[in-house]
This record gives structure tokens, C-alpha cells and sequence, in this order.
């Protein structure tokens, strides 16, 4: 029996931003997207705005949908790291039960949990959606950290404090964090 020369595929990794809205998920996953591919590193971008467009379209807001969108992104997720990709995902992810959840799809050794800290009234203050005021208004219900809670978490391999550092001083230490888990 021959066996194949070809090296085996590079393993990817998924690199999980979280936090509230308005904490600068999109933007520094974003930033780091953009970043990886100058540097010619295979990257899937998901983004929990994007998924419910289209995948978890549909899905409500209630703990039930929110667990389901997480679940749905965990597995695709998986699916491009078992393919060598590296994963920068953007999602609330408000619930310790979630972030357990999320890491026993992926593996713990395939993951790198990065909780984006911002107060809650500086992302209302932010509010590039409008949800917050939104919410206020009675227009949106379920939204996290008012109506809805967000657990601190338990566990995370890089804290970025996004009030009051810079986007590029945090970009800085997650491609720090992406080249000492992946060598890329």
C-alpha cells in the first residue's frame, strides 16, 4: 500500500471575539481580517450580524435562538478550522453556557476565547446600530445587558480593553495572540 507524500494540512484555529454591542467586535475583527489576508493567511470571517442574514435567518433573540445562531456559527467554525483556516468570529456570546458550548464544538486546543471589555455605557454611548436606543424605546426587546444579561467571563485567553485603548493598540495584541497560537 503507498502511502501520500503530501504534508498534512495545516490545523486552523478560531479566534472568538465576544462582548456587548458597541464593545468593537466587527471593528477589530475587521481590522484583523484584513490584516491576516495582506499577510496571505487563509481566514473566514463570521460575523453574527451577517449569519442572521442569511444561516440563522429567522432565529429570535429569545435564549433558544441565540443559543441555535451560536451553535450553527460554532459548527462552521469547526468545519474551516478542521480545513486549516483561521476563524475570526464576532458574536456577543453573553452566556458562560455559551462560550462552554462554543468550546466543545471547536476544542478547547482549536480556540482562543477574546472578550472585548467595555462598559455598558460607553457602548450605549457608542450605539452604531442604534439597539441601545432602540431598546429604550421599547422597539427591541432581549437586548443584552439591558433587558437581557451578559455574563463576565470565566475564562478568556486575551482581554482587550476597548475604552480605553485604540483599535490599532488592541489589533496589535490579538495578531500577537494569532501568531503565537497558529506560527503564522
Amino acid at each position: 500500500m503507498k502511502t501520500s507524500s503530501l504534508p498534512p494540512s495545516p490545523r486552523g484555529h478560531a479566534f472568538w471575539l465576544f462582548g456587548l454591542s458597541g464593545a468593537g467586535k466587527t471593528t477589530l475583527a475587521d481590522l484583523l481580517v484584513a490584516a491576516l489576508r495582506r499577510d496571505g493567511t487563509p481566514v473566514l470571517a463570521l460575523d453574527g450580524d451577517t449569519l442572521r442574514a442569511g444561516l440563522c435567518a429567522g432565529l429570535g433573540f429569545a435564549e433558544a435562538g441565540r443559543t441555535e445562531n451560536l451553535r450553527r456559527a460554532a459548527e462552521v467554525a469547526r468545519l474551516a478550522v478542521d480545513s486549516g483556516l483561521v476563524v475570526v468570529a464576532s458574536f456577543i456570546t453573553p452566556l458562560e453556557a455559551h462560550r462552554r458550548l462554543i468550546t466543545g464544538i471547536i476544542g478547547a486546543e482549536a480556540l482562543s476565547l477574546i472578550f472585548l471589555q467595555a462598559p455598558l455605557d460607553l457602548c450605549q454611548h457608542r450605539d452604531v446600530k442604534g439597539l441601545y436606543r432602540q431598546a429604550r424605546n421599547g422597539q427591541v426587546g432581549q437586548m443584552t445587558g439591558l433587558t437581557s444579561p451578559f455574563e463576565a467571563p470565566t475564562r478568556a485567553d486575551l482581554v482587550l480593553d476597548t475604552a480605553n485603548r485604540t483599535p490599532e493598540h488592541c489589533l496589535a495584541e490579538l495578531l500577537a495572540c494569532v501568531r503565537d497560537r497558529t506560527g503564522r
